[in-house]
């Protein structure tokens, strides 16, 4: 057995974490889960990974790895901190802790970082895997050529370039990640005496890591790593990038040899929880091996809902009918006595039977499947203008006015079959039309493929696999509905809803609590945390855990613990205000009693010295206090609204830098959660209402509906403990650590009071939130201000 002090990053625990790590330990050894609403600042991070790797490294235990979960990539930058302060303290005669993060192709592919290569975010996946196809045609059994072949080409391109003496050479190098490649920019070709433009392109990157792969088919593929990555401790995706680019081979190739080899594996929730990426990719951590850690663990629910859930775009549909289309004509000219377009790729006749014969998929299928398609666009468009004639008159001469919507295909409040099946039963498209859409699709994409010379991903599978899971979930549990966003397409025809709308059949799966303790059982035992929680028992219930314990008998033990900060350094409010409720304020523009009390009180605090954070319902509501703010206060008022990360990112600059400032954000935004407000960076945090999400969405009603029926109370449990799950998260980014000063403050006399809608309940049970009146708050503050001068 190990001692896990030797392992602790930091010479002195705090005692809540000797008592989380031993827990932690514990359980694990009995195949258990531990549960951890930790505040900010009790270094959950450090208690994961210790406990984490003692069991690892331990050798009465099975566990292999730590694979850590998140949702935010400010706690993954964290978890590899932490792991990096580990390894520079461990005892001098110990190996240090191997660790990996994984990131997508697009984060660490050489030419998408580079900007080389005609790839970019917008195509890298697809250009990925098309190159990777033809790399290995080209090297494979029957290639025209070998992989260091094309390596040694690609090289000697770069050579040639330098060599040359010509204008601009020495710029001729890809460089990323403060390393530059033995290849150049742009995507090597390969051609051996055929036609001019004839030639094939290829990776080089990926052709390099084929020929350092081991020659037999039962071997490891770590053994393509060029580097010793079980000595090198924590790879970050730029150190993954820059060894491997040195050494001239794929880094996402090397990320995916190595996962199941290093001590920690640092990813997100899809890593463990999606379908697509767990098959292709991290299938190998999913086992008794593993102790999982699941951080940020209040967003467990609904993230891993939308993993979980399914659709297909109105443009996915297009394509599958298309290629099944593609596939069929040949049958269907054959039939009539006509010759197929010449010049068209479509598949000769010859090549669909064989393809039909090897499979159990029928002509007569693969007809019905394409009518099918066909059918469900034309359903579908019929559905989308009759829902947009009957509550937007005259839609097609203002399309710029249309917001997004959904259509729900039942009443969300009573579960019963949904219109799109009625309406397909009713066209004469029964069961076995949904069950083989998928073995179809599989056919089609054989087919196309070999027709074309190329693998890549084709819509028809895709397509097939949501019809089979449309037929086959229940209509309790899973809501369908027409999902409508807002996009802009000029070369639609100006009638047309699809100028202004992409549309998708959208399947939502309500309760995922059997998807998420399914995962969880496949585990050896774990760790999931965070600093909202509360309450914990509803948590355990809605992520399976009770089922774990109950079913399975495995150990689900719990632990809280509070702020244990100097209590001198810290004050919270929750302030008895008018409830922040739709009927009480009204719209943004309104001017009632209710947006005053709140419009002065947030100004109260906006005038603290220092920076201070404003957290609202919605991002109409932030830009109505920020403008309201402006006329009360000196402080420059920054305001938050839907955009990219790269605006969000500089929003957060502008924040930190200088004096004191306010910056008001949507508590939907990125801003109240994971961010890092550390030091001085933070004076006080205030959130208004209890930003429950719109009651009014056919989603929401159903996830509500699927609640009750699962839980008891759906209104509770699906929406307003997500609800201060949110608020507690925005006004915890104050305090951080021990030196930290700060004030909190959440205002809506719900927080504040006991009454039939009151959350208080939900806060920590450790009366850190102190009731007050609103015209308290400011005495309050005040006393606060005194108590540190």
């Amino acid at each position: 057995m190990t001692d896990w002090r030797s392992i602790f990053g930091h010479p002195q625990p705090y005692d809540e974490q000797v008592d989380g790590i031993e827990t932690a330990i514990d359980t694990a050894r009995d195949g258990g889960y531990t549960v951890v609403e930790g505040a900010c600042g009790t270094g959950k991070t450090m208690i994961a990974l210790t406990a984490g790797i003692d069991l690892v490294r331990d050798p009465d235990t099975d566990y292999e790895r730590v694979f850590v979960l998140t949702s935010v990539k400010q706690q993954l930058r964290q978890f590899e901190e932490d792991l990096a302060t580990i390894n520079a303290n461990l005892p001098d005669d110990w190996n240090p802790v191997s660790g990996l993060t994984l990131v997508g192709k697009a984060d660490v592919c050489p030419y998408n970082r580079a900007g080389a290569g005609g790839i970019d975010d917008g195509n890298v996946y697809d250009r990925c895997e098309s190159l990777r196809d033809r790399t290995r045609e080209l090297t494979g059994e029957g290639g025209e050529t070998t992989a260091d072949t094309l390596t040694a080409r690609a090289r000697q391109q770069q050579t040639g370039l330098a060599d040359s003496g010509a204008t601009g050479a020495a710029g001729r190098f890809l460089e990323t990640a403060g390393e530059t490649a033995a290849y150049p920019p742009e995507m090597p070709t390969y051609g051996d005496g055929g036609a001019v433009g004839a030639e094939t392109e290829y990776c080089p990157f990926y052709a390099q890591y084929l020929e350092d792969l081991p020659d037999e088919d039962d071997g490891d593929p770590a053994e393509a790593v060029p580097f010793d990555f079980t000595d090198a401790g924590m790879l970050t995706p730029d150190d993954l990038v820059a060894r491997s680019v040195r050494h001239g081979t794929c880094p996402h190739s090397v990320m995916g040899a190595a996962l199941g080899h290093v001590e920690v594996v640092v990813g997100n929730y899809y890593h463990a929880f999606d379908p697509t990426t767990t098959t292709a990719f991290t299938g190998a951590l999913l086992d008794d091996s593993t102790f999982v850690v699941c951080d940020e663990a209040h967003m467990l629910e609904p993230r891993v809902r939308d993993l979980v859930s399914d659709g297909v775009a109105d443009q996915t549909l297009r394509d599958a009918e298309t290629e099944l289309s593609r596939v069929f004509q040949p049958l269907q000219f054959e039939r009539e006595g006509r010759q197929a377009q010449g010049g068209s790729k479509t598949a000769d006749a010859d090549l669909v039977r064989g393809e039909l014969e090897d499979s159990d998929v029928s002509a007569e299928e693969l007809s019905r499947t394409l009518e099918f398609v066909r059918d469900l666009r034309d359903e579908l468009d019929r559905r989308v203008t009759a829902h947009l004639d009957r509550n937007h008159r005259g839609w097609q001469s203002n399309p710029t006015e249309l917001s997004d919507a959904e259509i729900p295909l039942r009443d969300p409040q009573e579960p019963a079959v949904d219109d799109l099946t009625e309406w397909a039963a009713d066209a004469g498209y029964g069961d076995a039309v949904w069950v083989r859409a998928e073995d179809v699709g599989a056919v089609v994409e054989r087919v196309l493929n070999e027709a074309e010379d190329e693998d890549r991903t084709r819509a028809a599978p895709a397509v097939g696999r949501v019809l089979g899971e449309w037929y086959r979930r229940d209509h309790t549990d899973y809501f369908r509905e027409i999902e409508l966003e807002r996009t802009w397409d000029e070369t639609e025809p100006a009638d047309s809803w699809r100028r202004a709308y992409t549309a998708r059949l959208a399947l939502h799966n309500c309760v995922p609590s059997d998807a998420i303790g399914d995962r969880l059982a496949a585990f050896g035992g774990g760790i999931l945390m965070s600093a909202t929680l509360e309450p914990v028992e509803a948590f355990t219930e809605v992520t399976g855990l009770d089922h774990l314990a109950d079913e399975r008998n495995r150990p689900v033990v719990e632990r809280r613990y509070g702020l244990h900060f100097p209590e001198e350094n810290h004050e919270s409010f929750a302030v008895a205000a008018p409830k922040y409720t739709y009927d009480n304020r009204g719209r943004p523009g309104d001017s009632n009693a209710t947006r005053t009390h709140y419009a002065d009180a947030v100004a109260t605090v906006a005038r603290l010295p220092g920076n201070v954070l404003v957290g609202m319902p919605s991002y109409a509501e932030a830009e109505w206090i920020a403008g309201a703010l402006e006329d009360r206060i000196d402080k420059p008022v920054l305001l938050d609204a839907a955009s990219d990360d790269e605006t969000t990112q500089s929003l957060k600059s502008d924040f930190f830098a200088g004096e004191g400032k306010v910056l008001v954000t949507s508590l939907r935004g990125t801003l109240t959660e994971g961010v890092d407000y550390s030091g001085d960076r933070l004076s006080a945090a205030v959130v208004c209402g209890v930003p429950i999400v719109n009651t009014s969405s056919p989603r929401t009603t159903a996830v509500r509906r699927a609640y009750d029926d699962a839980f008891g109370d759906g209104f509770e449990y699906a929406l307003t403990i997500p609800a201060v799950r949110k608020a507690r998260q925005a006004v915890g980014r104050v305090i951080r650590s021990a030196e930290d000063v700060g004030v909190r403050v959440l205002l809506d006399e719900r927080y504040a009071r006991d009454s039939w809608d009151s959350v208080r309940e939900y806060l920590s049970d450790d009366g850190e939130f102190q009731p007050v009146s609103p015209d308290m708050l400011e005495v309050g503050l005040d006393r606060f201000r005194s108590r540190r001068s």
